[in-house]
């Protein structure tokens, strides 16, 4: 739905509508896209709010649903990730068809009536505004005003419906989808823009990447890896035991090195920045500096040191000590050592 706000400016939204058939009880959510995992998530959301699972759900025929079907309307070929969200919850499943018009009817109805009664009915200043205004309709549609269909307010239908719908098997937080991946030749296995590591010896294994709302954990072979999940673009997570098997698994000194070296990079633009300038700086003793930043980075972890190059590119004092002394003190406070001149090389 495309919204005007009162500063003339306009944006398109997402939202996603369930409504409970007998008590006609609806819940909206406004979602970033329309991609699976938003509506595998939103629908969980959605159940929690309405007190339990039904028996059956109906949805339209979006490929987030069912990829293929034949001339019939039978589905033949399910979205893997829906199909195992849905199995996870215990939730039986229809897709409409052009020749079920009381089903395609009533969600092509639901979202008409979103927009007609909502979207299309009121002025909202921003984004957070509107969000306000949805979960004060929300309150009155359901609790308040009777729904036009049955004549009865849905609320009161609601606490008829409640004995029959069921439990959740699982809650939002528990929710996983399923993802099959390969631990690449780096030991990291990718997920969208991301990567996540693992233990050089389960480099090769294929395996499942369980997906959830605020962490990702793989399993691969006997491997068993879980991180945090990450949010910004091209972001990379490495697990401070895998940094050191990593780094044990190569062979030499040098090998050793430029690994460390690499590991410390892709903490990002302030880290790349910082080892340019300490390289050019002291080009004969760069090594011993990457080896204790290194060290700092498994002791202190990667936020902490993104953090400390950053303060120290602001002060141009380039050294693992001026690192170290940030990690140690007040980050905002100068370091007392003074700043070493550049080597001068003959």
């Amino acid at each position: 739905m495309r919204v005007h706000f009162l500063d003339g400016t306009t944006q398109r939204v997402h939202f996603f509508a369930s409504r409970l058939k007998y008590s006609r009880w609806v819940e909206v959510s406004l979602v970033p896209n329309e991609q699976v995992e938003t509506l595998a998530r939103t629908l969980v959301d959605h159940f929690v709010a309405m007190g339990g699972i039904p028996l059956l759900a109906v949805f339209d025929r979006p490929k987030t649903v069912a990829l293929h079907w034949r001339k019939n309307g039978e589905v033949t070929d399910w979205n893997p990730i829906f199909a195992g969200v849905v199995l996870d919850l215990g939730l039986g499943i229809e897709v409409c068809w052009p020749a079920a018009p009381h089903q395609k009817g009533a969600i092509e109805n639901l979202v008409g009536w979103v927009k007609g009664s909502f979207f299309k009915q009121r002025r909202f200043v921003d984004l957070d505004d509107l969000r306000t205004q949805l979960q004060a309709w929300l309150v009155e549609v359901n609790t308040q005003r009777p729904s036009r269909a049955t004549g009865v307010i849905p609320a009161v239908r609601r606490a008829e419906e409640l004995p029959r719908l069921r439990p959740l098997k699982v809650t939002p937080g528990e929710l996983a989808l399923r993802l099959p991946i390969v631990v690449g030749p780096t030991g990291y296995v990718g997920h969208v823009t991301h990567r996540y590591s693992m233990p050089p010896d389960a480099i090769g294994f294929s395996g499942t990447l369980y997906l959830y709302r605020t962490q990702v954990r793989i399993v691969a072979g006997r491997f068993d890896a879980t991180h945090p999940r990450l949010v910004e673009a091209h972001a990379v997570s490495t697990l401070p035991a895998h940094r050191a098997e990593l780094v044990a698994a190569v062979s030499g000194k040098r090998g050793k090195r430029y690994l460390k070296r690499q590991q410390l990079l892709e903490l990002g633009e302030p880290a790349l920045a910082y080892l340019t300038e300490l390289t050019h700086r002291r080009p004969r003793r760069w090594g011993h500096d990457v080896d204790r930043l290194h060290t700092l980075l498994q002791e202190r972890g990667p936020t902490a040191l993104r953090t400390a190059f950053g303060q120290g590119l602001a002060a141009q004092v380039f050294g693992a000590e001026y690192i170290a002394h940030y990690l140690t003190h007040d980050l905002d406070a100068a370091p007392s050592i003074a700043a070493p001149q550049p080597e001068l090389v003959r």
